[in-house]
């Protein structure tokens, strides 16, 4: 089903971005660096976010949410990136959650959980990934037993955005673990941490230690341990119907390979914007680097690789707004974005020599964090298979 889409006009969305702008140079960018290097979580920023409603931009107005189209959220999203890429994962993997409950979920859900994401009362996040199983999420084991009305869920997910500061997850499970296809087994709750009626916390949910990563700081990443951890079918069953799951994942998963092709268009624009910059001021042979040929092919690729990624960013964002299917348009903006966010975090890095390589520069954080953007959300291997795959379906002789 197509959700309800907030169109608003083009000075609207000025004002959001420049709002925003103003925010991040003000707020954000005099502590980067050193939150970053210290892995220090956002928490103030994260309340700041909460005013600016991004933890309910895509969520319906009905529901007290923005309702932002995909297009103008991917804009958003990639101003954010190009200052802090940390913080947009905060807020797009919890949107990823509450675009499953809006998607699929009963009216009873939708009611109950999305005032609660719109406001940032309850964080959270997609747990998906087990340590067997990332990509081919039918190599889950978690599962969830039947047991009355109620579903007795055991397992462990691994590599959880939010998994420690947030407040719930929508967790991807298996009902049927005898289905075939294993994907028809699969199901999707809405699982939180605290009882939302009776502020109990859930005992069977446990959370790991915080997962230390090359890149990507400031936000947790976590296991997940559930041990006896019970759930009420109509509160948390999203749907209300067991086998789902699958396609659930698979849906939530189109806003956020938008996002991470977004996130890396920041990258990308960041390493542009700091590498011609550098090559200006810096001299060599009586002369700044701008102005050597070697620097300026470099310089042109980067420049062409960011607006490839703006362009192809957009075309997949729109595609989500009209309700198209758009697993080819959004596979294809996440696997060039991604590697042109690597490839222009390296190039910036050579422009930079030496002083690329220092933790006073943004250049070395760049290059960590580009990284992950081409593992995120499934990886780019299979973006290609998928995009493949679609070029074939659409195209038949």
């Amino acid at each position: 089903m197509s959700k309800a889409i907030n169109q608003i006009s083009d000075s609207d969305e000025r004002s959001i971005l420049d709002s925003i702008s103003k925010w991040l140079q003000k707020d954000v960018a005099p502590y980067v660096m050193e939150m970053e290097h210290d892995d220090v979580y956002p928490h103030e920023m994260v309340e700041q976010m909460k005013e600016f409603g991004l933890f309910g931009a895509t969520i319906s107005p009905e529901y007290g949410g923005l309702g932002l189209s995909a297009s103008t959220y991917a804009k958003i999203v990639m101003m954010i990136a190009e200052e802090w890429m940390s913080l947009s994962g905060i807020f797009n993997s919890h949107l990823m959650m509450a675009t499953i409950v809006e998607k699929y979920g009963t009216t009873f859900q939708k009611e109950y959980w999305l005032p609660k994401f719109v406001t940032g009362e309850i964080r959270g996040g997609l747990a998906l990934t087990e340590a067997s199983a990332g990509t081919d999420l039918s190599g889950i084991r978690t599962r969830a037993d039947k047991s009355g009305e109620r579903y007795v869920i055991n397992g462990t997910k691994t590599w959880i955005s939010n998994g420690i500061e947030g407040g719930a997850v929508a967790l991807l499970v298996k009902t049927d673990v005898a289905a075939t296809p294993a994907r028809k087994g699969m199901s999707m709750f809405i699982a939180p941490k605290v009882d939302p009626d009776t502020s109990r916390t859930y005992s069977g949910y446990q959370t790991g230690k915080k997962l230390e990563k090359l890149g990507y700081k400031g936000i947790d990443s976590s296991e997940l341990m559930f041990d006896d951890y019970e759930l009420d079918a109509q509160r948390h069953l999203v749907g209300g119907k067991e086998g789902r799951g699958f396609y659930m994942a698979v849906g939530g998963l189109e806003l956020g390979r938008i996002n991470i092709a977004a996130r890396s268009c920041g990258i990308s624009r960041r390493a542009l914007r700091e590498a011609t910059a550098y090559s200006q001021t810096r001299e060599t042979f009586g002369q700044p680097i701008s102005q050597h040929q070697a620097i300026q092919l470099k310089l042109g690729e980067m420049a062409t690789r960011t607006r490839a990624s703006e362009l192809l960013t957009q075309d997949a964002a729109r595609a989500y707004d009209v309700g198209e299917r758009c697993d080819m348009e959004a596979g294809m903006a996440k696997y060039f974005s991604s590697e042109s966010a690597v490839e222009n975090a390296l190039d910036a890095m050579r422009i930079h020599g030496g002083y690329g390589y220092s933790k006073e520069y943004p250049i070395e954080r760049l290059y960590r964090e580009a990284p992950l953007m081409c593992i995120g959300e499934g990886t780019n291997e299979m973006q290609r298979i998928i995009i493949a795959r679609q070029q074939i379906e659409r195209n038949p002789v």
